[in-house]
């Protein structure tokens, strides 16, 4: 069996796939799209269930990615059950999308979560009758919580094994007569769903469904164009916009029916808003939110670092004098043990709080506020505003940074915020951040560079959208409630990310910890060296630190995990000056993208897009660099 979740985004969809997941998932990629879906499986009522997480969406008419991926999962592949989702406190737009999930002819359960919050707004529900209004089952559910999410899955289960499809959604006279006349052209075909699915969607003018069904029969072409030319003759209005009104008139009056308004109880939360996103306060707390954030992860990480660093150190000199030999046994034994050291020493004390922390400000319903409140400078430096979705990603991994970067329709958007968001501090670089500026200097030298970071991103942005100037327009979000997030909630979503670092990034960071000792004992290193020596001298550090640069493509992590072996000492003090380490770190935040980014900007953006963005971002990271060596000069 195949379940899909589908609901708008916000909905909890994402909590409810979560709670039955373990956040035990993988995430996939549709044929053409690079817009992900986490799909996992669960055990119903005996059954193993195969369960996918669609991406958050408001309608099925393909006209964004995410859209684009959920109608055609939906369409190509074999669907048991589907499970939509909704928000109680948008019950109409909710509606709105299960009418459109009715047309598929597959069987279907409405699961309307966040009751709590309704209640909490006076808003009360009568499922029963929405479910005999539909025909469907309807669930109260509070994912949060678990409640109402067993029943759920078991009803579906019923449902898909007895095969339920839901009836047939009516319309007016005019599209009723156009679909039933396109249904009976496309008997003579074979099609994924059913022909009245495909009928709807080709009045709606779905680019692919209508290129599928051309290419099969291509007599269909002028049938087609035959009956969007009359519709839009008649009332004046497109075919697709006649339909989702008639939608959109339907869910509003079952929203109507089934929903009744009572005193409302107001709460902190509902005043919060006005502190947390007003033009002056909301800004000077968005900055106290921020130090405290990387306050705290600095605290945690200093605490942890130091102990963690002197353990492995008298553990290697203990190893070493076990070996007792002079020959490269001795030298590989030093670089796995640096390696393991380097990611549970320098980067999972740092990681870990901040991805708790990221997680807790998400959850909570405080990163939408970060956006609304940072879109003024996304247009000020020349951006759309959704370009801040992809910004706020990039902190955590700059890979599906750039992935979102499909949320915005214009190429040139697109390929601006790519550029920009190459630039922003991932977490893998936070840990040369706190791992050698913060540890070594103090957490303020750590927040002023990403202070500074900020800063350059935006010149940087206000120079290339100089070149590329067009009007950006306004960015519409959907605020979510603020919900106090469940400690296992934040602790299992960072777990999930964490676990990416220990299975994809840590192998690589004791591979090339044995590969910089295999070079060091045979002399290769100074060769290397000298092939970033341009960039070392530039930036007055020593020559050494050229191979751990050249590896930090690789793996951000490995520009500060390799560089003790390239240094000879985990005590960066002792080798490197405060304006060394400062230029350093500097230049690792912007210099060129790892692989994994690089070959995510070709896949998006083309070869030429991904090696202007690479050039512009060792040009960018050399500049800042010798800012902050000119800082320390003048100081």
């Amino acid at each position: 069996m195949r379940f899909a979740l589908v609901g708008q985004p916000n909905c909890g969809k994402s909590t409810l796939f979560n709670q039955v997941a373990g956040y035990k998932a993988e995430t996939g990629n549709f044929a053409g799209t690079t817009v992900a879906f986490k799909e996992t499986k669960v055990r119903v009522l005996g059954d193993v269930v195969e369960l996918v997480d669609l991406p958050g969406t408001y309608s099925l008419l393909g006209t964004n990615p995410a859209e684009r991926v959920v109608l055609d999962y939906l369409i190509v592949k074999r669907m048991d059950a589907i499970i939509n989702v909704i928000d109680a406190t948008h019950l109409m737009q909710g509606l709105l999308l299960t009418l459109e999930l009715m047309e598929l002819g597959r069987p279907i359960v409405l699961a309307i979560n966040m009751m709590d919050e309704a209640t909490r707004l006076g808003l009360t529900i009568d499922g029963k009758k929405l479910e005999k209004l539909l025909g469907i089952p309807v669930l109260p559910m509070i994912a949060t919580r678990g409640q109402g999410v067993r029943e759920t899955f078991r009803r579906a289960w019923h449902h898909a094994k007895e095969k339920k499809i839901p009836d047939a959604q009516k319309y007016g006279k005019e599209i009723q007569q156009a679909i039933a006349d396109l249904k009976n052209h496309l008997e003579r075909g074979s099609f994924p769903v059913s022909r009245r699915t495909i009928a709807i969607k080709l009045l709606e003018g779905d680019p692919k469904i209508t290129n599928l069904v051309t290419k099969k029969m291509p007599e269909m072409a002028d049938v087609i164009h035959g009956h969007l030319d009359g519709l839009c003759h008649r009332s004046s209005r497109q075919a697709v916009w006649m339909i989702a009104s008639e939608r959109q008139k339907k869910a509003r009056a079952l929203a109507k029916k089934v929903s009744k308004q009572g005193e409302r109880q107001l709460s902190i939360r509902d005043r919060l808003d006005d502190v947390l996103l007003h033009p002056v306060l909301g800004y000077i707390f968005l900055i106290m939110v921020l130090a405290a954030f990387f306050s705290m992860v600095y605290g945690i990480g200093n605490w942890l670092e130091g102990p963690l660093l002197e353990f492995f150190d008298t553990f290697t000199e203990l190893i070493l004098g076990l070996i007792q030999s002079q020959g490269l046994l001795p030298q590989l034994a030093a670089g796995i043990i640096q390696g393991i050291a380097g990611g549970l020493a320098i980067v999972l004390p740092y990681l870990v709080p901040f991805l708790i922390g990221l997680g807790f400000l998400e959850d909570i319903g405080y990163l939408t506020r970060i956006a609304f409140l940072t879109d003024a400078l996304m247009h000020r430096i020349g951006l759309h505003g959704k370009a801040i979705v992809p910004f706020i990603l990039g902190y955590g991994c700059t890979v599906p940074a750039i992935m979102s970067t499909r949320i915005m329709e214009d190429e040139r958007d697109r390929f601006l915020s790519a550029a920009l968001v190459a630039m922003v501090p991932c977490a893998a670089r936070l840990s040369v951040i706190f791992g050698l500026v913060s540890f070594y200097i103090g957490p303020w030298a750590a927040l002023g560079i990403y202070a500074a970071n900020v800063l350059v991103i935006a010149i940087v942005g206000k120079i290339l959208t100089h070149f590329m100037p067009e009007d950006s327009p306004g960015l519409i979000l959907e605020m979510p409630v603020y919900r106090l997030p469940t400690l296992r909630t934040v602790t299992a979503k960072a777990w999930f990310r964490v676990r990416e670092f220990i299975v994809e990034a840590w192998p690589l960071l004791i591979l090339g910890s044995v590969i910089l000792a295999v070079l060091n004992y045979y002399s290769i290193t100074p060769y290397l060296d000298k092939v970033f020596r341009p960039f070392t001298w530039l930036l007055g550090l020593p020559s050494e630190v050229g191979t751990p640069l050249i590896f930090g493509v690789f793996r951000k992590e490995l520009s500060l995990v390799m560089l003790a072996q390239a240094l000879g000492t985990t005590n960066y003090g002792a080798v490197l000056t405060p304006e060394q380490m400062i230029s350093y770190t500097i230049f690792v935040v912007f210099y060129i993208p790892c692989i994994s980014t690089m070959i995510i900007i070709k896949n998006e953006l083309g070869v030429k897009q991904m090696w202007f963005i690479t050039g512009l971002t060792l040009i960018v990271a050399v500049i800042a660099a010798l800012f902050a060596r000119l800082i320390f000069f003048l100081i």
